[in-house]
Formats: structure tokens, sequence, C-alpha cells
């Protein structure tokens, strides 16, 4: 699995376009698998730190306690309608999937905080935090009369694919 460092050094005008994308709103929709395999749909932040991607959660929260028990998730940027008159302005949706790393040593955790820039949560000490490791990355937008689907996988790399 990859850093996002890695997808950056791989694809860079494709990953800094996603980011972008995924910069244009705090919020993010994160799946994570119940613990009967059942999807669950939560909303959640992602943190770019250094060459790293990270996410987390209140202690006790249950797309946490998720992540501790299957670490796979997937994450998609808040959607903005098309303009009508306009499609090509539509900036797009990016998506990412992965594997999500319980952050446990306390020097990772103090590296993240430090280079967070937000305000520290006070229960910053019992907060998971978890580093992403990219499986794929998708960015989908429209260049009329087509929608263009760009993505980066794990092991094949960047493709770009079009649809009428």
């Amino acid at each position: 699995m990859a850093s996002w460092d890695e997808v950056e050094r791989a694809a860079p005008e494709f990953a800094g376009r996603v980011r972008a994308v995924l910069d244009r709103h705090k919020h993010k929709t994160m799946a994570t698998l119940r613990r009967d395999g059942s999807p669950r749909i939560s909303g959640a932040e992602v943190h770019f730190v250094g060459a790293d991607a990270f996410t987390g959660g209140m202690p006790g929260a249950v797309k946490g306690q998720d992540l501790r028990r299957d670490p796979r998730v997937a994450f998609h940027s808040a959607s903005e309608d098309a303009d009508e008159q306009d499609p090509a302005s539509w900036p797009g949706d990016a998506k990412f999937a992965g594997r999500a790393v319980l952050l446990t040593e306390e020097a990772d955790k103090a590296a993240f905080w430090a280079g967070y820039g937000g305000p520290r949560p006070p229960d910053v000490d019992s907060s998971d935090v978890f580093r992403i490791e990219f499986t794929e990355v998708v960015l989908v937008t429209i260049d009329p009369p087509d929608m263009v689907i760009e993505s980066w996988h794990e092991g094949v790399g960047y493709r770009r694919r079009t649809r009428s």
C-alpha cells in the first residue's frame, strides 16, 4: 500500500487536482465495515501532513472501532452540483480507498499533531489517529461531452478513461 507521497510522485498533476477537490470542503464521507460486514457511512475529515494522509475520531467513536477491527476504508469528497450551462466548470468528485493504520507510538502521534496546524481537541490523548495507506485514488470530471475518469491504483499506476 502507498503513502500519499507515493501517489504524488507517481502522478503529480493528477494528485494535485485530487487534493484541490478534497480540500474544497472540510468534511468527507467515510465508509467502514461494521462487525457484521455491512457498510457504515460516517462524516470524517482527512488531513494531509508531510508525506501522509490521516483521519481520526473521538474516543469510542464507532468508525474507529470499525477500523480497529477491519482497517479497510474508503472516502468520498463532498459533492457539488454541476452547472447545467457550463458542466466543465464542475470541480469533480474525488474518492480514495485503502487501509487505515492506527497510530500507537507516541512519537508518531506527536509528529501528526505538530504538523496538523489546527486546534488540538481537549481529549487528544484518547483520540484515534489513523494514517491512510492508499490502494486507489479516483477523480471524476466533465470534459463535454465526456465524463473523464482518472485513477491511480497500486501496482497499476495512473490511467485516464472517458465515457460519452
